[in-house]
């Protein structure tokens, strides 16, 4: 369970992690806008006056951008298009990953510019510097077909696994819906 409980002054009180929902993507390059897809579909659900812990947003940008917005949170859930290798994945296939997952799928890089950074460079950079960074976190990334050609519509498999995906972070973490 996402709550921790305790007693004071003889009252059990309940106190949710404050929690970051976020969709990551383009919602007008096909699949690319999937992690935006189903953070507005969360929205929609989730009763945000019983999650007052809760924020509900989308990001197009990564790397020192992305850090920047996840930083004063304890938990964050990201979600976003998952496109690794064309040749073996296939579209539509769900997978949930930690930070230590994405870590090993994209290792600290050495770059020369902010704007190449990872999202991994950026959170270590960001401890480094003695910010705290969120203790947990939830990546669903969904292998996607197509993320070049424009459209507000993503492809069928890729469409499929959005209420699939919102099914199970509404499952995991206990939110409460409409």
């Amino acid at each position: 369970m996402n709550r921790e409980s305790f007693l004071g002054a003889g009252y059990l009180f309940i106190m949710d992690k404050k929690t970051l929902i976020i969709g990551l993507g383009n919602p007008i390059l096909t699949d690319d806008g999937v992690g935006v897809k189903v953070a507005l579909e969360l929205e929609k659900q989730i009763n945000l006056e019983a999650h007052p812990e809760l924020t509900i947003t989308e990001a197009s940008a990564g790397g020192l951008r992305l850090m920047e917005s996840l930083l004063g949170y304890e938990r964050v859930i990201l979600i976003d298009a998952f496109y690794l290798n064309p040749e073996s994945s296939t579209p539509g296939t769900i997978h949930h990953l930690s930070l230590d997952d994405l870590r090993s799928v994209s290792p600290t890089q050495h770059s020369t510019s902010a704007h190449d950074t990872s999202l991994v460079t950026a959170l270590d950079a960001a401890e480094k510097m003695g910010y705290q960074i969120p203790g947990e976190f939830s990546i669903y990334a969904v292998e996607v077909e197509n993320i070049l050609e424009f459209s507000e519509t993503p492809t069928p498999a890729v469409a499929k696994a959005i209420p699939i995906v919102v099914a199970q972070i509404l499952e995991e973490f206990s939110f409460t819906i409409r």
